[in-house]
């Protein structure tokens, strides 16, 4: 198995599945996704193709000038006959909606928009009138006549120093688990542990957790070689906790059995594959219930406990920003925004107007 090849294959499942979606959209969609394939991944581009197919679906369900039509009867003209207050009332309704299980063809299945979900479908809408504007297909935009939604932030929820020594001890030792849980434990807690402290102890992503292969592990230089999200190679470093745990992994990891004996990822499966996100969201959820019962712990909160860190002990956004690989410092400075206004009261206690 070729070492990047867990990339270039997620990469292959997503143009799959994206070909997928365009085939059941109307046929004059297709010049739009061939027009931003060198400007937006193939994830991106798979998001707007369902939510897309979303907006369409809604169209000939609810709008009166699509009664009676199918997908493939949408012709690029009718984008025109959309108002703003149609896109208004598609907004709300996809606040919570039902559609019929396609799978199964059977029953329905509940689907819910928070803030997030609607903006992304708004931008979806956005881009692609956008494009048939420029290219003179149309006349009009009423996706760019629609309010944003404004975005309330949540609190970020992360580990205090105390709650990260309780995480991590119930890792190595699973002294609260279940009796059953116990006997997964015993065999892949050496594993366990090393995930989870790689992930607290450097602030990756759990899907470029899941990317790593044993050689790209430096314990010359303490560093792992990541690709980040974009498909960009970067190397994050850590420090002696992560490189004890990571060191007693792959003295484990020597004699797993794998189910190709070529297999490169740094960290498998008790099937002897790749791990995959959803077993990594699992045992963080597993560890961290039974160890911090009052917070809500996933490894995204890890990522977010990591940055916590190194801001407030560097004060520098900027490097925060680069090691957890944010393309903008802004994305930064709003996730730490609450740190940084601590930093800034803290300043006031430094001046004084007179001496005592």
């Amino acid at each position: 198995m070729a070492e990047n090849s867990y990339f270039d294959e997620q990469k292959q499942l997503n143009t799959a599945l994206l070909r997928e979606q365009i085939k059941e959209l109307p046929p004059f969609i297709k010049e739009y996704f061939v027009s931003i394939a060198q400007t937006n991944a193939v994830k991106t581009r798979l998001g707007y193709a369902r939510d897309i197919k979303v907006f369409f679906s809604y169209l000939l369900a609810n709008h009166e000038l699509f009664y009676n039509k199918q997908m493939k009867d949408i012709k690029v003209s009718d984008l025109d006959s959309i108002t703003p207050e149609d896109i208004d009332i598609f907004m709300e309704f996809i606040s919570s909606y039902s559609r019929p299980d396609e799978k199964t063809e059977e029953g329905v299945i509940e689907y819910t928009n928070d803030e997030k979900g609607k903006a992304r479908k708004l931008a979806a809408l956005r881009s692609m009138y956008k494009y048939f504007v420029k290219r003179r297909k149309i006349n009009t935009n009423p996706a760019a006549l629609v309010d944003s939604l404004k975005i309330h932030r949540k609190a970020i929820v992360r580990l205090d120093f105390n709650e990260v020594a309780d995480l991590l001890d119930e890792v190595e030792y699973g002294n609260d688990l279940t009796e059953r849980q116990k006997l997964f434990h015993e065999k892949l807690k050496t594993r366990d542990l090393a995930i989870v402290t790689l992930l607290v102890g450097t602030g990756i992503r759990v899907s470029e957790c899941v990317g790593i292969n044993i050689n790209d592990v430096d314990f010359k230089n303490n560093g792992v070689k990541i690709t980040r999200k974009g498909g960009n190679e970067s190397t994050v470093y850590f420090g002696e906790e992560v490189e004890e745990a990571l060191r007693n992994y792959l003295e484990e990891r020597k004699n797993a059995v794998t189910e190709d004996p070529d297999e490169q990822a740094l960290f498998i499966s008790s099937k002897g594959k790749r791990i995959n996100v959803r077993s990594i969201q699992l045992l963080v959820k597993k560890y961290s219930s039974v160890s911090v019962k009052l917070k809500k712990i996933t490894p995204h909160k890890l990522r977010s406990t990591y940055g916590s860190n190194l801001y407030q002990e560097t004060g520098d956004i900027y490097l925060v920003a680069d090691v957890l690989g944010h393309a903008d410092v802004n994305t930064t400075r709003k996730h730490y925004a609450d740190i940084e206004e601590n930093r800034r009261r803290s300043a006031a206690k430094y001046i004084k107007l007179r001496n005592d």
